[in-house]
């Protein structure tokens, strides 16, 4: 049930918007009996497993995150300068073993810092377990999301995930909507300007950032060579983040329908796609499509046959 459907059923039955458990049920009640043409919930197990085992992944992640953030502030009471940003339990193990303090605060640091890095060993050891167990399961679907640069397994998944029955999306415009992508005009008189989204699918925003990062980290990537164009052409760094981000938004939508396309991927209730030519073209961000920051006009039907919801 779209919340926006239920929220204007509510505000027309009580004449505001404040919810309560008894005014939401009925609104949603209402819509679901006279609205037409509602998308039924399909129950997929493949993609309830996927979602269970990327969140867990999420939370280790998290976890590692905060034990990191402790050990580095006890490292920086414990040595000169404290330690560089990106340290692995190998390397703060050797750090402490140089360390010989005399005194009582100093010896408890110590040993708080070698139990948080007994932590990140076990963490360590969990998220790679995570890992593998999300790619096995990622490959079994027969999804192409791993051949794109800087998707990984819990990227692919969490898209899998979000995704669910591409066919509500009419086009690339609606995706990159969904996903948070599409700047937001804020022009004034002859100034034209665009700002950043803080709408949509901000866990798919964040998949879609970190395959950004991932691709400005190495020189021969397509995303990088779009980056450096789209600064040359006057934008900010802020601005080509952004630009770069719709661009992976689109190829990301290509290579998902693509997959249902080409029926290498079963969709919501287990249906395959047709066998008609996949649109998705390599793993990285390709230029030939639409600079216009902006979506169009929204088309009523989705522009390839897709695999509807049983």
């Amino acid at each position: 049930m779209p919340a926006k459907l239920s929220a204007r059923a509510r505000v027309f039955a009580t004449g505001q918007g404040r919810k309560t458990d008894a005014t939401d049920a009925h609104s949603v009640a209402l819509v679901g009996t006279r609205m037409a043409g509602l998308r039924p919930v399909v129950s997929d197990a493949q993609l309830e497993v996927l979602q269970l085992l990327v969140d867990r992944r999420r939370s280790i992640g998290d976890e590692h995150t905060r034990k990191i953030s402790q050990l580095h502030r006890i490292l920086l009471e414990l040595l000169p300068g404290g330690a560089k940003k990106h340290l692995s339990a190998a390397q703060a193990k050797v750090l402490l073993a140089g360390v010989r303090p005399r005194d009582a605060v100093g010896k408890t640091r110590k040993r708080v810092a070698a139990e948080l890095v007994a932590d990140l060993e076990r963490i360590y050891t969990r998220k790679k377990a995570a890992d593998k167990e999300l790619k096995e399961l990622v490959a079994a679907t027969g999804t192409s999301l791993l051949g794109l640069h800087g998707i990984g397994p819990s990227g692919a998944a969490r898209l899998l995930v979000e995704v669910g029955d591409l066919s509500r999306f009419p086009d690339r415009n609606h995706f990159a909507s969904w996903t948070g992508t599409v700047p937001i005009d804020a022009s004034s008189s002859d100034h034209v300007r665009h700002r950043l989204s803080r709408g949509g699918n901000r866990q798919i925003n964040r998949v879609l950032h970190i395959m950004a990062t991932v691709q400005l980290r190495t020189p021969t990537t397509e995303g990088r060579a779009y980056f450096d164009r789209r600064k040359a052409a006057g934008k900010t760094s802020m601005e080509a983040m952004r630009c770069l981000k719709r661009r992976l938004s689109d190829l990301v939508y290509r290579t998902i329908l693509g997959d249902y396309t080409a029926g290498k991927v079963t969709g919501p209730g287990g249906q395959r796609g047709n066998d008609s030519d996949s649109s998705a073209t390599g793993s990285q961000a390709h230029t030939g499509t639409s600079d216009k920051p902006l979506p169009g006009p929204a088309n009523t039907k989705p522009t390839t046959t897709l695999p509807q919801a049983s």
